[in-house]
């Protein structure tokens, strides 16, 4: 075929398949979420919401491979990192009480801690500034026992430095929202599970969400994680850091994450100025339990999350009042670009 004509071929197909996809959008989608099909496959959970409404709502594959039970809009699903933005917003709520500021340091909170800490504030943790030292490469290879935040708490307070000048440099830390539980804890007077349930999950009418923690909760409608691999699939669920809780401890599903975003939107949990400033960027456009960008020439704000048996993604565009949401029970591939072609069908392209 002559290149001229192959080109008009191609051309001609793409603008085929394009208008197919906005002539039926829905299909579309199931079609980008083929692999997450079927009653022997880990599954996923879509959501996309326009103006204050679910726009579209698809689940797939399976929540408990072994039970046989599927994927719906109620399954919990570990939120992995997309937690922090929550354990920012305890940290948030005890700042409007006036029982912290932002530039409160490490060594105020506590005393015990090593000088190190007298330079580093609650902003620089919410904002990954602080230099702490990665908890994950201070576990041992022989520890069987999965760490908690308290642990990694303990953990700083062996250390004697930090990996740079806290506020000079950006470097993403788990460690650092482990810590803001322990700060929850120490200042609200609660376990940090019960404050994210009596001061967030409960008034937002999230009633299935839970911070977990084996043998005190338990996940309503849980789903389990997985790895799937090229000629099997594998139980994958928990980690040695998965009772972890500020950093990704926590399982919520599509319905409470839809009542989550709402609340972003409103004075319901937290005042306009918290809002604003949990989504004004600082070094590597992050904010407080946010990431802070544009795609496609919309303002953006998002978060991923990932762990051994988990991927999930918000991405919410406040400006216009859209958001996606996707929750994974496997292992891999990363969702955000799906989340992406999602935003494209339906605000870019819609």
């Amino acid at each position: 075929m002559p290149q001229r004509y192959w080109w008009n071929f191609a051309g001609g197909c793409l603008m085929m398949f394009l208008l197919a996809c906005s002539s039926n959008p829905e299909k579309t989608v199931d079609e980008l979420f083929a692999p997450y099909r079927g009653d022997d496959k880990p599954g996923a959970a879509v959501l996309v919401i326009s103006e204050g409404k679910p726009l579209l709502t698809r689940c797939y594959g399976m929540a408990d491979i072994e039970k046989g039970i599927p994927v719906t809009p109620a399954t919990n699903f570990r939120l992995a990192s997309v937690s922090k933005q929550f354990t920012a917003a305890a940290i948030q709520l005890l700042v409007e009480e006036d029982k912290l500021d932002y530039d409160t340091t490490l060594r105020q909170i506590f005393p015990d801690f090593p000088d190190y800490a007298k330079s580093i504030t609650i902003r620089n943790i919410l904002q990954h500034t602080s230099g702490l030292i990665a908890y994950e490469d201070l576990i041992p290879d022989s520890a069987t026992v999965p760490v908690k935040d308290r642990d990694v708490l303990e953990m700083m307070k062996t250390q004697d430095s930090t990996y740079f000048t806290p506020g000079s440099a950006y470097r993403y830390s788990n460690t650092g929202y482990a810590v803001l539980a322990m700060v929850v804890e120490k200042l609200s007077g609660q376990s940090f599970a019960e404050f994210l349930h009596d001061r967030i999950f409960q008034p937002l009418g999230m009633d299935s969400t839970v911070a977990f923690e084996k043998g005190i909760s338990e996940v309503p409608q849980r789903a389990y994680g997985y790895a799937v691999h090229a000629d099997s699939i594998e139980f994958s669920d928990q980690s040695m850091t998965s009772s972890v809780l500020g950093d990704g401890g926590i399982y919520s599903s599509l319905n409470d994450l839809f009542r989550w975003d709402q609340a972003l939107y409103s004075e319901k949990l937290l005042s306009a100025a918290s809002r604003k400033l949990a989504v004004t960027p600082n070094l590597e456009t992050y904010g407080f339990g946010w990431r802070i960008d544009e795609y496609q020439g919309h303002r953006r704000e998002h978060h991923t999350g990932s762990t051994c048996g988990f991927r999930t993604v918000i991405q919410r565009y406040p400006q216009d009042h859209f958001t996606v949401i996707i929750l994974t029970n496997r292992r891999d591939p990363d969702v955000a670009d799906l989340a992406e072609r999602l935003t494209d069908i339906f605000l870019i392209e819609g």
